[in-house]
């Protein structure tokens, strides 16, 4: 028989490692996939390359710059889309504050490489007991510097240039689990209940003890909240 397609969407300069707990734990059952997003500059021309790639229907779940995407697939194709998942995401466009600080860690990207860019963002990704933890964060610091500042730079264009999307979650029906991270700094809680309350078919899970990166911080919870949503 034939497996149901579940893609995941990256976040912003991750890569397939940000989802190896819910490769392993979920493709005994699900056709699972990963995107990529190290070619493109805008939100929707990663979109368009997850729909040219997947199958007619299929499941998706994407982490905060991959929730954008989600958000981009869902909006463009519903009749493809049958299940959402939205980690660590806000439905909303950049700020002037937010798009000024972008601005600036692109300038240390090109200029610093990313070696700078990871003392300046890891404590924003992370629950703040996680710091020292040498194995995630050399998890998280390695897969940075394998997607490396140009894609980066690449990537924050797309971010500071998406669309808002707040207006667009009343039309969503599919079924939707919202997951973040109690302590999330860069999309606080308060955000994934707004979009909750907005949805029609959607659920809240909050993962205690986690920041932004809830995949990779808590990667059991996370898998087993989408093996529960995939059974919807």
């Amino acid at each position: 028989m034939t497996k149901e397609t579940l893609i995941l969407l990256p976040g912003m300069m991750c890569d397939r490692s940000l989802w190896r707990h819910q490769i392993e734990s979920l493709s005994v059952t699900y056709d699972v996939q990963v995107a990529d997003f190290r070619d493109g500059a805008s939100i929707e021309a990663y979109a368009d390359k997850v729909l040219e790639a997947a199958p007619k229907t299929f499941s998706v779940a994407g982490l905060s710059m991959g929730g954008y995407v989600a958000f981009d697939l869902v909006r463009r194709a519903p009749e493809r889309i049958k299940r959402l998942a939205l980690l660590d995401v806000s439905p909303y466009a950049d700020t002037e504050d937010h798009a000024t600080f972008r601005k600036s860690i692109m300038e240390s990207a090109r200029n610093q490489g990313m070696g700078a860019i990871m003392e300046m963002l890891l404590p924003r990704l992370i629950h703040p007991s996680r710091i020292g933890d040498e194995d995630l964060v050399g998890q998280v610091d390695a897969m940075a510097h394998r997607v490396g500042e140009n894609v980066f730079i690449k990537q924050q264009e797309a971010l500071l240039n998406r669309r808002d999307c707040f207006a667009d979650l009343g039309a969503i029906t599919c079924p939707t689990v919202v997951i973040v991270g109690r302590q999330d700094q860069l999309t606080p809680l308060k955000l994934s209940q707004k979009m909750v309350e907005a949805m029609k078919n959607a659920s809240l899970v909050e993962i205690e003890s986690c920041g932004h990166l809830s995949s990779m911080e808590q990667p059991e919870a996370v898998s087993a909240v989408l093996r529960y949503w995939m059974q919807s």
